[in-house]
């Protein structure tokens, strides 16, 4: 009943390319040296996506330069370091999803922040009764070993072609000259102004003067510059074993707080020996056939992978192409509700628990959890997991638990270059600002991410997989994806920030370019939906407002949906491969200020 999955994604990409072309080449770049941001660029010689202008470009200047995909990942994520500071930096983690065109294999990179070694699963209990999630993230516990660095330096020596010291010199530039203050930054900035000013070092960087930064002003940060420098210098052992990685502890251990501020910043437990530990792994990618095609992500300590993967397979035997907007969303929505109860039961540090990653992502087990789905009626939130090692047709079991709570912000890019490698790369330090510390004179912030650890078992009825411990991976939702067709050459390849909805922006917007037809940008510009097997599913304003009679939210209600209004869900960005040895990139046209897609030569 499927259209040919192959003749429909010919016709995309040349559609694509005929929409696009026009703002394949960005305008001139206005006078503060900011280049322009254009959502869509088509062109030769490799592309880069990502949220901000400078970074894209950074990126564009390394493959311009004869550096590979992987080359202008790091250089592209190192400059977001610079101008998306409250997502990323090296500060934080992230998972890198790598496509080498030679062998077309995927691997990846699992560069996951980890608990400190003598954590344990009452990390964030304080009396008996865990701590409130405002006084854990701002605060040295919240502080996982970076894996930042050791990702890119990993990827480097892997699949590389340039030092590490090569690639951080554009950010290191934007960094010492400054970036262009944009109405996000300074919203971001505002969002967190409580907290950074609980920390000096914070508030000097952030707070210039005292005030936030004006947006149309120059913001520069000469201490992250030095500490760029430092790295290409000394190498990333800077961190894992000298001087900059006794600073990150010594800010962990005895968080420089104000004292005038009245916070109770607790410290936290990092060690050099945890950082000494640290190694970003090398590991499979999940995989899964979608429509004939084969769909690559991030494994544990991930759950993107699985979770996608999960709900991809329950969608396969249900063609969404033929579907109206309401019939689709809501078996988009379902799948998803069932992929997330299954998540929370079974996914968490396969180093430290036993995940069934390959049963999750079977076939035969999907199909088991599809038949729970009904066109005339929506399941009752939260739904039990199944068992994946047993499966039994619609059969749920044990107690659900609810989906635990993890920051919404992220930054992710992606990079093809001309020889064909792709890479998909989603970098972090949690949420909007971190925990808000910034190590003195480092220039950089640190992650809260072992707050993506469940404080308490989440169902106190069975194990949590996601509890703290020694040298563990918190759970994430992290999902970087690409997509290869049946001669194992890319197809597309895309990702996003939003927490626990990455998996769900990812998974809507590879079914609204891969089934419903949408050119890669128009599928990411969609209005979104957000299911994470809760009682109420997020509406993005363009579905929720749309009331009449005939819109696609008052059918999903009549057959039982209730919704959440969310102003804003993700912002991906992805890169398609066409024909003739051209690359699309593509980013989002408004969310989070617009993305910026660029290519090394614009097709005429």
């Amino acid at each position: 009943m499927r259209r040919p999955v192959a003749r429909k994604l010919s016709v995309l990409a040349v559609a694509a390319a005929v929409v696009s072309v026009c703002a394949a080449a960005p305008p001139a770049a206005p006078k503060t040296g900011t280049p322009a941001k254009a959502p869509v660029a088509v062109g030769y010689g490799g592309a880069v996506s990502s949220v901000d202008a400078d970074a894209t470009a950074a990126g564009i200047e390394v493959l311009r330069k004869g550096g590979n995909a992987v080359d202008a990942a790091v250089a592209t994520a190192a400059a977001l370091g610079v101008t998306e500071p409250y997502s990323s930096g090296i500060g934080g983690g992230g998972y890198f999803v790598y496509y080498d065109a030679a062998s077309r294999t995927v691997h990846t990179i699992d560069g996951r922040e980890t608990a400190p070694l003598t954590a344990d699963s009452g990390l964030f209990l304080e009396n008996g009764e865990p701590l409130a999630f405002a006084d854990a993230v701002s605060s040295g516990l919240s502080v996982g070993t970076p894996g930042t660095a050791a990702t890119w330096q990993t990827a480097l020596e892997q699949w590389g072609s340039r030092r590490l010291g090569t690639v951080l010199r554009p950010a290191e530039r934007i960094a010492r000259h400054g970036f262009t203050v944009d109405g996000t930054f300074r919203a971001q900035t505002a969002s967190n102004e409580t907290r950074f000013r609980y920390f000096p070092a914070t508030a000097k960087l952030f707070l210039p003067g005292g005030r936030l930064p004006a947006v149309g002003s120059t913001f520069k940060n000469p201490e992250l510059a030095r500490t760029y420098e430092e790295l290409a210098r000394k190498g990333v052992g800077a961190i894992y074993h000298g001087d900059l990685g006794e600073d990150i502890v010594r800010t962990v251990n005895k968080p420089p707080v104000d004292p005038g501020s009245g916070w109770n910043a607790r410290p936290g437990k990092l060690s050099g020996k945890d950082l000494a530990a640290y190694r970003a792994e090398l590991q499979a990618p999940t995989r899964i056939s979608y429509r004939g095609l084969g769909v690559y992500s991030i494994a544990p300590s991930s759950s993107g992978g699985t979770t996608v993967g999960e709900a991809l397979n329950i969608l396969e035997r249900t063609d969404l192409s033929r579907a109206s907007e309401a019939q689709y969303l809501h078996h988009y929505l379902e799948a998803s509700r069932i992929a997330f109860a299954d998540r929370g039961r079974w996914v968490g540090d396969p180093a430290q628990e036993d995940v069934p990653t390959r049963e999750l992502l079977s076939q035969r087990y999907a199909d088991s959890r599809a038949c729970l789905i009904r066109d005339d009626a929506v399941l009752t939130s939260p739904v039990a997991p199944g068992d994946p090692r047993r499966p039994a047709s619609c059969g749920s079991g044990g107690t659900a638990a609810p989906t635990t709570y993890e920051g919404d912000d992220t930054t992710h890019l992606t990079v093809a270059d001309k020889w064909g490698n792709v890479v998909s790369y989603t970098l972090t330090i949690e949420q909007t600002g971190g925990s808000a510390m910034t190590v003195p004179g480092r220039g950089f912030l640190l992650n809260n991410e072992l707050t993506d650890f469940s404080f308490t078992p989440a169902n106190p009825a069975v194990h949590d997989p996601n509890l703290p411990g020694p040298g563990k991976r918190p759970r994430s939702s992290i999902s970087p994806t690409i997509v290869l067709d049946r001669h194992n050459r890319p197809v597309v390849a895309l990702g996003s920030p939003g927490g626990s909805t990455i998996i769900t922006t990812v998974l809507q917007t590879l079914t609204e370019f891969l089934d419903r037809g949408l050119p890669l940008v128009d599928a990411i510009a969609a209005p979104r939906a957000s299911q994470r097997n809760t009682a109420r599913t997020d509406l993005e304003p363009a579905l929720y407002d749309d009331t009449g009679p005939a819109g696609p939210r008052a059918r999903l209600e009549a057959v039982g949906h209730a919704f959440t209004r969310n102003p804003e869900i993700g912002a991906a960005t992805g890169v398609q491969r066409l024909p003739g040895g051209r690359w699309l990139a593509a980013a989002e046209k408004v969310r989070r200020g617009g993305g910026s897609a660029m290519v090394v030569r614009p097709a005429r």
